[in-house]
């Protein structure tokens, strides 16, 4: 029998092709990550007073995670105010797009968009043309922990490193704010409240502490800002 050459070439190209994207496909499958799905429900207290609730889910979405939550707002001698945001994730926690949308007296949201350190910035803001800002971050492992987001320190907690344990450096951006920093993060061992035993973790910026209590699997069951007197527990 006489081979076609032209044919087994087009067959050596197309056996090249399905094994290299076999082979991705397996790197990206076996890539570990830090999350495990996660669902539920906070309570928004200030001053020992209920504010608002958040739901919220982190999930599995193709080959990385998604972690979105939705709070209602009511402070006194504020409108009432409805906030969601959408994070999608690599499975070590770096950020690919983030999106934000807060109905209050006004309708306002951004989307933004991670890669390689920088974050490209659409803001929408209601009656204005939208504004576009890039930030450039020096990795691209960025905390992002927005305002009356609560479900942003889970993921928080899933990113640091408890093998290593210590003080864990990471770049911070809180979108609604436009604003870029930094956020140091540690084990602080054994703590309670309410009567029950918790994980500790102590999240730090220049100007704030914020104090996180987790159960024995890192999943999120308490927050507190001791200086701002706010409490957000799971329900």
């Amino acid at each position: 029998m006489t081979r076609n050459p032209r044919k087994s070439k087009i067959f050596l190209g197309s056996l090249a092709v399905c094994l290299a994207t076999l082979t991705s496909f397996a790197a990206q499958s076996s890539q570990k990550s830090v999350f495990t799905p996660d669902k539920g429900k906070f309570t928004i207290q200030l001053d020992g007073q209920t504010v608002g609730r958040e739901e919220f889910e982190i999930s599995p979405a193709g080959g990385g995670w998604a972690a979105q939550g939705t709070t209602d707002l009511k402070v006194p001698d504020a409108p009432p105010s409805h906030v969601t945001g959408m994070l999608t994730l690599q499975p070590d926690g770096a950020p690919i797009r983030y999106e934000w949308r807060s109905q209050a007296e006004k309708t306002n949201g951004a989307q933004i968009l991670f890669a390689n350190g920088v974050a490209k910035i659409t803001l929408q803001m209601q009656g204005a043309r939208p504004f576009e800002q890039d930030m450039t971050f020096n990795t691209p492992l960025i905390a992002v922990l927005d305002n009356n987001l609560y479900y942003q320190y889970a993921v928080l907690a899933r990113v640091y490193d408890w093998s290593k344990r210590g003080a864990q450096n990471l770049p911070v951006l809180i979108p609604q704010e436009l604003t870029p920093g930094s956020v140091t993060v540690d084990s602080i061992g054994a703590v309670s409240a309410k009567g029950k035993s918790y994980d500790g973790l102590s999240v730090t910026t220049s100007d704030l502490e914020v104090q996180l209590f987790l159960d024995s699997s890192h999943r999120l069951m308490r927050l507190e800002v001791p200086a701002a007197k706010v409490a957000v527990f799971r329900d």
